[in-house]
């Protein structure tokens, strides 16, 4: 089993949150357990800021046993139109494009996205297996 993670569950672990540390921990390892963890370079742009230096990350990253996967023009288009719908739809520029990227990745290589932001990708990815 393939398990995209969103960055929200991995600052959750990295910070410890003390809402959401203890669950998030748990369903990372669960994920761990089942198979494979990835994340793209947006996600890791947005964790980078967590840490001292690009090393360390990389380091807590194959600690975790965390995978970086290239996004591919594919999965950008079908994010990009994916934002589209959302604008039209008269969604608000507070959700960025990133999420798309994320959604749209996690559906084109992913058996499930790990994330608490379940609401938001039910909504622009149907097909998405989500869990937490």
């Amino acid at each position: 089993m393939i398990t995209f993670v969103d960055t929200n569950v991995l600052l959750d672990v990295f910070s410890p949150d003390p809402k959401w540390g203890r669950q998030s921990k748990r369903t990372l390892e669960k994920a761990f357990q089942q198979g494979s963890l990835i994340i793209n370079h947006i996600i890791y742009a947005e964790l980078a800021p967590q840490f001292i230096n690009k090393n360390r990350l990389d380091e807590v990253l194959q600690t975790l046993g965390v995978q970086i996967i290239d996004l591919n023009s594919d999965t950008a288009f079908q994010a990009g139109m994916a934002w589209k719908r959302y604008r039209h739809a008269g969604g608000k520029r507070n959700r960025v494009l990133s999420d798309f990227f994320i959604g749209a990745h996690a559906l084109s290589i992913a058996d499930q996205l790990l994330t608490r932001d379940r609401g938001f990708y039910r909504n622009y990815f149907n097909d998405l297996n989500i869990v937490y």
